[in-house]
């Protein structure tokens, strides 16, 4: 037995300098530079101040996706039309931040920056973009966040789409998962299940091909959620636990909760070999997008009620984020691009952070952060260790937010086939499709309208060197 997994949850101080009880009374609304939109009478948010010199057990973990929600789909980031009380209220009582980025533009690549704590490409199957057949995954020998924790002796489980290999060779349960239940694939019809090939993906377990469909044919995201109220209702003992809830809300079809007339006329069309039926291309609306992201937001509020009413809420460190940035009904506003792009709307994600026995509420963060940060960080609060033949890409935040150390300057690295894009400190360097080199001023135009390549040759070119040094220590695109 390893060290770290011989700690006690009560005896646990943290490894880190610890911080404050409770919940702050300030609310996380939005600020009008932060997020434009926002209620008047929103009640403003203070700057992040780490509170200190307090001790707690090793948190639980429930890490929560959304799947294509856009950086202003929320209320708390400043949505004029979508309205999002449940997560409002868990910003108000945590951390909100307005500079997070995803790992990736698209899903598969960000799940494995999150799960190995590195970028996408270290790894054969992080180079798809995203995953769309068996030919790869997320390699059962590599350390994940999963197995890491499990090893430091917490109870994990994996609850929705888990989009990084299929089965029989790629599953949750291979890579670190105690349990799963959800869907292996980018995308499913949320009544029948099927998937973009027409095969049906719900999956209890998933040890062996066709071995552990789970047939229930309720709308996905209700199912999640009871799914997901029923594990943190659950008594793990003494037991610390990671869980991954990964919805599919609000990813195309748009198919709300009740469309089910919506849902067999896509049915039909797959069973009829129509290829692309799941994209929904000619479906969906702004009306329908609310709807479903509206419906999230409610889930996500009853999984905390449910945590709450078991008791381990102040114990408990939440996490919500989008895996990517929005789709084309998303509200981005003010970013430009959206998903599949490393402009500042296909990786910018609302951001919010709660564990009320170390973290004051009420606050916001302009610290930029990304998908790779967080899984140093869990595993820093969790006394679990990175396995020192796969050193992490991202910087633990554990000594900013429980001390009040400042960050180190470094550099947010991002690449897609036909774009790049790092970040450091206020600067992005940006190189789309079309193969210019650009270079903005995040803190004065997030819009990344105003490119000052032109007045800034030096410090492009240093952070183009920068940029093609970590390209260079990655695979190679096939």
């Amino acid at each position: 037995m390893s060290r770290s997994s011989r700690l006690s949850r009560r005896s646990f101080a943290g490894g880190v300098a610890g911080a404050a009880v409770g919940v702050g009374a300030a609310g996380a609304a939005t600020r009008a530079d932060a997020a434009p939109g926002a209620p008047a009478t929103a009640p403003a948010e203070r700057p992040f101040t780490a509170a200190r010199g307090r001790h707690s057990r090793r948190p639980n973990i429930l890490f929560i996706l959304g799947d294509d929600l856009g950086w202003a789909d929320l209320s708390a980031y400043g949505s004029p039309h979508i309205r999002t009380p449940n997560l409002d209220r868990l910003a108000r009582q945590g951390v909100r931040f307005t500079d997070a980025y995803s790992g990736s533009a698209t899903c598969s690549p960000t799940r494995f920056s999150l799960y190995t704590g590195r970028y996408p490409g270290r790894t054969k199957g992080g180079l798809a973009e995203p995953i769309a057949d068996k030919s790869v995954g997320l390699d059962p020998t590599h350390p994940t966040l999963a197995s890491l924790l499990r090893d430091a002796g917490y109870a994990t489980a994996l609850i929705g789409k888990w989009h990084c290999g299929y089965l029989p060779d790629y599953s949750p349960t291979r890579s670190g998962w105690d349990e799963f239940f959800g869907n292996f694939g980018g995308a499913l019809e949320y009544y029948s299940k099927l998937g973009l090939g027409g095969e049906y993906d719900l999956y209890e377990g998933g040890v062996r091909e066709g071995d552990a469909e789970y047939k229930d044919l309720r709308y996905y995201t209700r199912i999640l959620t009871e799914r997901a109220s029923e594990y943190v209702r659950r008594d793990h003992g003494e037991r610390p636990w990671l869980l991954n809830l990964n919805f599919t809300t609000p990813h195309w079809p748009w198919i709300a909760d009740g469309d089910e007339e919506q849902s067999a006329e896509i049915v039909r069309r797959i069973k009829a070999g129509e290829k692309g039926a799941l994209w929904h291309q000619d479906g969906g609306s702004v009306e329908k997008y609310t709807e479903m992201v509206e419906d999230l937001d409610r889930s996500v509020g009853e999984v905390l009620r449910a945590l709450r009413k078991s008791g381990q809420e102040r114990d408990t460190l939440v996490f919500f984020a989008s895996d990517n940035g929005g789709e084309r009904f998303s509200y981005n506003w003010p970013l430009s691009g959206n998903k599949g792009s490393l402009k500042e709307g296909g990786i910018r994600v609302p951001t919010i952070v709660r564990w009320p026995a170390r973290i004051d509420g009420g606050q916001v963060s302009d610290e930029p952060v990304y998908t790779p940060d967080w899984t140093a960080t869990l595993l820093e609060v969790a006394g679990a260790r990175p396995h020192p033949a796969y050193p992490l890409d991202g910087t633990s935040l554990a000594p900013y937010l429980l001390k009040g150390q400042a960050v180190a300057e470094r550099e947010l690295f991002w690449r897609v086939r036909g774009e790049r894009a790092l970040r450091r400190g206020k600067w992005k360097y940006y190189r789309g499709k079309g193969g210019a080199d650009q270079l903005f001023d995040l803190a004065a135009d997030r819009r990344e309208q105003a490119d000052r390549a032109a007045g800034e040759p030096e410090l492009l070119a240093e952070l183009r060197a920068a940029w093609e040094r970590t390209d260079g220590e990655l695979l190679a695109y096939g």
